[in-house]
């Protein structure tokens, strides 16, 4: 089998890991795999070795809407010559407008397309231009997928025999698939994190206010927040505003979260909205207690509340600072539901997902 695979970047990301985690394991099992990327960035996440990559290096901004036409013309003509080479029996393509450039490079060409939303939808508004794209494009692929019911619900546009849901997988460090997080410091103090790009959509402005308000009963806990992004200077700000410089760190990005996970007490999940959560699933795969917003499309997905993670109403930041209180001062609570989170690879792990993807693919090409 030959699989081409499309996404604007293989940088740090959820849509990054799972593109990454997806190749290298069809790689693994003998199939060609080929991912088309936009820009020449270096991959963040390991890549299979036999997995080959065709950087376009077009993924420059465009200064005006003249312009962005001109380039968008130039990608569309380099990403059908790349895929065309490529001689796929399936092209699968990641995320919302390259989805869309996906489907209009390919017309003609005759290559079964698969466009995997990895978004909400009903959460993130691309712009008039691009959704109305989205609307006459779609229906062009012979498969859509998303992440939950909740996000697929919203292309009511798409046949329903073309709508599917499959979670992303999550890979694991071997060292780390036993579950329970271990090394804790020994020194009495606790360690809280949370982990995603610092934009509006993840709320870490909201999990500053929540923890401020119950920094004061525990003097011992500290936030650490694992990502970067463009929010970065307004965080700071607002960590300085609030007066949690010595209890507050924002180290940046990492490629192995969990050397940090291992040596945390609690996770904290503070989206607006999301496609699914993988930083959510990571963690409590890596045995910690969870905290999460309920939004729309994926914490309830993913726990089991007061089983394996506790869920609040979305940005409601009174109710993430009682849940930050009730955990952060019951040591019992965060042992019980530490015990059943990695659990959560019954359903999310590769051996569970990837069989939905071979079997999707398969009916495909029948």
């Amino acid at each position: 089998m030959r699989v081409t695979m499309v996404i604007s970047s293989l940088g740090c990301g959820g849509a990054e890991r799972a593109i990454s985690t997806m190749a290298s394991y069809w790689a693994k099992g003998g199939a060609e795999v080929t991912i088309v990327t936009l820009d020449r960035q270096e991959p963040f996440y390991p890549l299979h070795p036999n997995v080959r990559r065709h950087a376009l290096n077009l993924k420059e901004d465009s200064a005006n809407l003249i312009a962005g036409l001109f380039r968008n013309v130039r990608r569309l003509k380099a990403l059908r010559a790349a895929i065309r080479d490529s001689r796929p029996d399936i092209i699968i393509s990641l995320v919302d407008r390259t989805n869309v450039r996906t489907l209009l490079a390919t017309r003609g060409l005759g290559f079964p397309v698969i466009v995997n939303e990895q978004i909400d939808p009903s959460g993130y508004n691309m712009g008039r231009v691009w959704n109305s794209l989205r609307r006459h494009t779609y229906p062009f692929a012979n498969a859509v997928v998303c992440l939950t019911a909740r996000a697929l619900a919203y292309f009511y546009f798409i046949p329903e025999a073309k709508k599917h849901v499959i979670p992303n997988p999550v890979v694991l460090p071997c060292a780390r698939e036993s579950g329970i997080a271990t090394d804790k410091s020994q020194d009495g103090r606790r360690l809280m994190v949370a982990m995603g790009r610092l934009v509006e959509q993840k709320g870490f402005d909201l999990l500053l206010v929540a923890f401020k308000a119950v920094s004061d009963k525990y003097p011992d806990w500290s936030l650490l927040v694992l990502g970067e992004g463009p929010l970065r200077k307004q965080l700071e700000e607002q960590v300085r505003s609030l007066k949690l410089e010595s209890r507050v760190q924002l180290p940046g990005q990492t490629s192995d979260p969990f050397s940090i996970l291992r040596r945390a007490d609690l996770f904290v999940f503070s989206s607006r909205f999301e496609g699914l959560g993988m930083a959510l699933i990571e963690a409590m795969a890596a045995g910690l207690p969870v905290i999460s917003f309920n939004c729309p499309s994926g914490p309830q997905e993913i726990i089991r509340d007061g089983q394996d993670g506790v869920l609040v109403p979305p940005e409601d930041v009174q109710g993430l600072a009682a849940a930050l209180d009730r955990l952060m001062g019951d040591q019992v609570l965060r042992a019980r539901l530490a015990a059943s989170a990695p659990e959560v690879l019954d359903r999310f792990s590769v051996d569970a997902i990837m069989p939905q993807w071979d079997e999707l693919i398969s009916g495909i090409q029948k």
